[in-house]
């Protein structure tokens, strides 16, 4: 009876082992990006309308080893980004004031049942923030704004557990900031949000929306919401061109600007890679 057990077990294990398949570099993203979350990869710009400056951001994420078993894969991959401000003035000009980066390592888990989903999406990074020449007012040999360069700089863990129900998702997000400079910010962040893509009569577009709300400790709590809604040409999941119309209110994403309210709306091209 134990040999018989023994090698029932040895060949049940050398199927699963089959069916595993393995791979370095896979194409695409196991975890689609979050649309209204805005620690996502991204390679294009925001104009602020209201503000009349401009967000660059160049990042992109990528996963590095795949394994996937029957309806079930996990992924291990990398992320680098880089997020700046710039100032509009006449003559075509747009002075740099602020850059953040952002690198880190990830892994993202996804089961999916016929036309539904779930899994997470985590992440340890690293956040800098920088204040840069353009902040610096040449004239007057004094930064822009009062404002005064300071060291921005966290590491941190976050988990994005999600459910996916056909092209509409609903996620949380659960930061936890384990060093931090300037130490008044809380340690925890909390955030929910969602995202849809509809149905399309054709393969060359898709409409979507999304929002996002963030509670963090950056001296008192204080909430921030981001509203999106645009149309992606390529797949809905995929690779592909966006444009985008969102809406922002709350604290600053800039890290050098951690404590400063904004409220304003903006026009967005991303190329999602």
């Amino acid at each position: 009876m134990s040999k018989s057990y023994l090698l029932l077990t040895i060949i049940f294990a050398v199927s699963v082992h089959a069916q595993i398949k393995k791979e370095w570099f896979p194409s695409g993203l196991n975890i689609q990006p979050f649309a209204a979350n805005f620690l996502e990869p991204r390679a294009g710009f925001n104009y602020l309308v209201s503000e009349k400056n401009i967000r660059l951001d160049i990042g992109t994420s990528s996963d590095i080893y795949k394994i996937q078993y029957e309806n079930t894969t996990l992924t291990f991959g990398a992320d680098v980004f880089t997020y700046t401000r710039l100032r509009s003035e006449n003559n075509f000009k747009f002075p740099v004031e602020a850059v953040d980066y952002l690198f880190g390592l990830n892994a993202g888990y996804k089961i999916v049942n016929e036309n539904k989903s779930c899994g997470f999406r985590f992440r340890f990074a690293h956040i800098s923030a920088h204040l840069v020449d353009g902040s610096f007012d040449q004239n007057n040999y004094v930064w822009r704004d009062g404002g005064n360069p300071s060291v921005f700089s966290k590491e941190f863990f976050e988990l994005f557990p999600f459910y996916r129900i056909e092209k509409f998702r609903v996620y949380v997000g659960l930061t936890y900031i384990f060093h931090v400079v300037p130490s008044q910010i809380g340690k925890g962040i909390y955030q929910f949000g969602f995202d849809n893509y509809f149905t399309s009569l054709t393969n060359v577009f898709t409409l979507f929306a999304g929002y996002d709300f963030k509670l963090q400790n950056t001296g008192s709590f204080t909430g921030a919401n981001i509203l999106t809604a645009g149309i992606k040409f390529g797949s809905w999941d995929r690779k592909g061109f966006s444009i985008s119309f969102s809406y922002f209110t709350g604290k600053s994403i800039h890290g050098e600007y951690f404590d400063l309210n904004e409220n304003y709306a903006s026009l967005g091209f991303n190329m999602d890679l």
